[in-house]
């Protein structure tokens, strides 16, 4: 007579392989999406596109609101990202001890988070600088107006470290084989296109742009996989 264990049931190991996933990956898909709002979404500049040039008085076209959301959401993508590198230190590091390029992704990891506590930092001046901020008329029309210059790409160019962070994973799906193939073709892409905007065009910030979708979608491809790095 053939008994049947009820823990070995097909249902019951998925449930069991369900839990075992590794948690720490969510880490960098909250860093992508609240990353993406707070570059994206709470972009100071987007009310001002039609002023061609751009004088002192674009001020007037700043929603302090959309400043002061980009300052929130982007101090808790700092921190996320700062938690991540950490996570990434403990949980993958030891399991390739003598991969360099997983060591480049949690110290990309770090001075992302290091040059986007400026650039959202600025997106703060401009909350509580601006009318109905805490500190409104603190600076005349002329300083206000660096605080606006400096949210140019103040909240885009930090995220090059995450461009490099994708070129380290790059290297480990493709050559080290320690994550999944299709992450690591999809991380060339961000590291291509900030090669090809900076190198042809001088544009300093398109790792804004591509750089919190990567994390949104890698790290969920971590989470939820069969990468070596997270099994």
């Amino acid at each position: 007579m053939t008994t049947i264990d009820p823990d070995a049931r097909p249902g019951r190991m998925a449930r069991q392989d369900g839990d075992r996933r590794a948690k720490w990956p969510l880490y960098g898909v909250g860093a992508g999406a609240l990353g993406g709002a707070a570059t994206l979404l709470a972009d100071v500049r987007a009310g001002t596109a039609e002023r061609t040039p751009v004088e002192a008085s674009v001020l007037d076209d700043v929603s302090r609101s959309v400043a002061h959301l980009g300052l929130v959401a982007g101090f808790l993508t700092v921190s996320l990202l700062l938690v991540l590198a950490a996570a990434w230190r403990r949980q993958v590091e030891p399991r390739v001890p003598s991969s360099t390029a997983a060591h480049v992704v949690s110290g990309a990891l770090t001075a992302s988070a290091a040059g986007l506590t400026y650039g959202y930092g600025w997106k703060g001046a401009l909350a509580i600088y601006l009318p109905d901020g805490l500190d409104e008329r603190s600076f005349g029309e002329n300083g206000m107006f660096v605080y606006f210059m400096l949210n140019d790409f103040g909240g885009y160019i930090g995220w090059l470290g995450v461009v490099v962070a994708a070129g380290a994973v790059a290297w480990m799906a493709l050559r080290e084989r320690t994550i999944s193939r299709w992450i690591g073709w999809f991380s060339v892409v961000p590291v291509l296109a900030v090669v090809l905007f900076a190198g042809i065009t001088g544009l300093p910030g398109f790792q804004g742009v591509v750089g919190p979708v990567w994390m949104l979608v890698t790290f969920l491809g971590l989470a939820w996989g069969r990468s070596a790095i997270v099994r």
